[in-house]
């Protein structure tokens, strides 16, 4: 079991047993449905809350980057070196959880050993290039944030390969790169396109106006980037494992 497998076995998940692209399952019952409201009304629900950015966005599976999928990120804020993203495949009411992003600083980015460096990628081309896009933020108020981003890398591991057919979360996660200035690394046009035409805005005039948004003198520091510059990528492969022994408890 990998996460670059082209297709997992054929299981009641799978698209090819029917039922579309949604999970497998029985409509929610009304308790549940009562237990969700009541919980929403006393709960914190701290973490979720601190959400405040949707961001709208490709990425690329680092095995195969001709696979490509939009990708719609809710960021919260640790601190102004790093972020944390709950990534879905879309923003409607019933999109589904894909994977988790985390961006940091190149400061933060520049402490990281060179082996993990490998597994991280830059977001200057992307949001350059007008494909990393804050769906109805005005671009005015977007601008400063983007000149902060432009210099931040980010590791994503996509644990719902929906681009698949996947009807559930299958096999194991994938490590996912961002669109480069490079033909191996390019959005397909159409699914730019239909990004642009479901939210009424053009990539074309975001990369202009960004014309001025400041990018690393380096174009891809350290080890960032990895699969680029050496034209391999990763993927996790599941294996049996002896498990460590401890000691019992006295």
């Amino acid at each position: 079991m990998a996460s670059s497998d082209d297709k997992p076995l054929p299981t009641p998940a799978s698209a090819t047993a029917g039922g579309g692209t949604a999970p497998p399952g029985q409509p929610t019952a009304m308790s549940s449905k009562v237990l969700d409201m009541g919980a929403a009304a006393t709960q914190s629900l701290q973490p979720v809350k601190q959400v405040r950015q949707h961001v709208c966005t490709f990425a690329l599976y680092a095995h195969d980057p001709k696979r490509q999928v939009e990708t719609h990120h809710y960021a919260s804020r640790l601190n102004q070196d790093f972020l944390q993203c709950a990534v879905y495949d879309s923003d409607a009411a019933d999109a589904r959880l894909i994977g988790v992003e985390y961006m940091v600083s190149r400061k933060v980015f520049d402490t990281l050993p060179a082996e993990e460096q490998r597994l991280w990628h830059s977001h200057a081309h992307e949001i350059k290039a007008g494909l990393w896009a804050s769906p109805r933020v005005p671009g005015m108020l977007e601008k400063p944030e983007l000149d902060t981003l432009a210099a931040t890398f980010g590791k994503f591991w996509c644990t719902w390969q929906v681009d698949r057919g996947d009807r559930l979360p299958l096999g194991a996660p994938a490590l996912m790169v961002s669109p480069q200035a490079d033909p191996a690394a390019t959005v397909r046009p159409a699914l730019v396109r239909k990004r642009d035409d479901r939210y009424g805005f053009s990539t074309e005039e975001l990369r202009a106006a960004r014309a001025d948004v400041e990018a690393p003198a380096e174009e891809h520091p350290g080890q960032a980037d990895y699969w680029l510059r050496h034209r391999k990528g990763f993927a996790i492969d599941v294996v049996p494992h002896d498990m460590k022994r401890h000691a019992p408890f006295p």
